[in-house]
């Protein structure tokens, strides 16, 4: 199941939908793995971009979905699902929420982090590991993604790579064509101009 995981996806149809809704009912009422593999092939390279989304790592990104599909096992008999897609992409977000929480060090907090520290006045260009309020930890993960793509299209490279890529300077100044000292200055602005629309919103 999981080699077919980088096919092209294929457009959502009613049809799908309907099948999706029959597999569900049928894994509920057998238990049969099978079938729910069936039903979950449907939705895997979503999945899959989802959990890259937020982890950032193809490796991380590729256990999640297998770890989803070992949880989905037992979810599926107690939970009394209506609408599977929607549901499975809730619940892969928030496992790859977990993940994060459990790793502050990670690239996506650590620009979250960053924002925050800079927004206060400190001045640093190295990854933090400063605890953030879990409890808001999603909220802020959400603003970050819509902000990032509102910021201009420099700033938004740079820190993509920097902090998302964990690209050194040099590798972000050679990548982009920047001198070093564009990159630093991109960096500085969009983390300041991130902070700015994450706390408007």
């Amino acid at each position: 199941m999981f080699l077919k995981l980088f096919r092209k996806p294929k457009p959502t149809s009613e049809r799908s939908r309907s099948d999706s809704a029959a597999l569900l009912a049928a894994y509920r009422a057998t238990g049969d793995l099978a079938i729910l593999g069936e039903l979950y092939e449907q939705h895997m390279e979503l999945i899959y971009a989802v959990c890259f989304n937020y982890l950032r790592d193809e490796e991380e990104a590729k256990d999640a979905v297998m770890n989803l599909f070992e949880q989905l096992i037992t979810d599926l008999r107690r939970h009394d699902v209506q609408q599977f897609g929607p549901w499975l992409h809730s619940v892969a977000r928030n496992y790859c929420l977990m993940q994060l929480r459990k790793s502050q060090a990670h690239p996506t907090v650590a620009l979250v982090n960053q924002a925050e520290s800079d927004a206060n006045g400190e001045s640093t260009d190295e990854f933090t590991s400063d605890d953030t309020d879990l409890p808001e930890l999603e909220e802020d993960l959400t603003r970050m993604e819509a902000c990032l793509l509102m910021l201009p299209s420099e700033q938004q490279v740079c820190l993509t790579l920097f902090y998302l890529e964990r690209k050194t300077y040099t590798e972000v100044a050679e990548q982009t064509g920047y001198d070093l000292k564009q990159v630093k200055s991109y960096l500085q602005n969009g983390r300041r101009n991130l902070k700015i629309c994450m706390s408007r919103h």
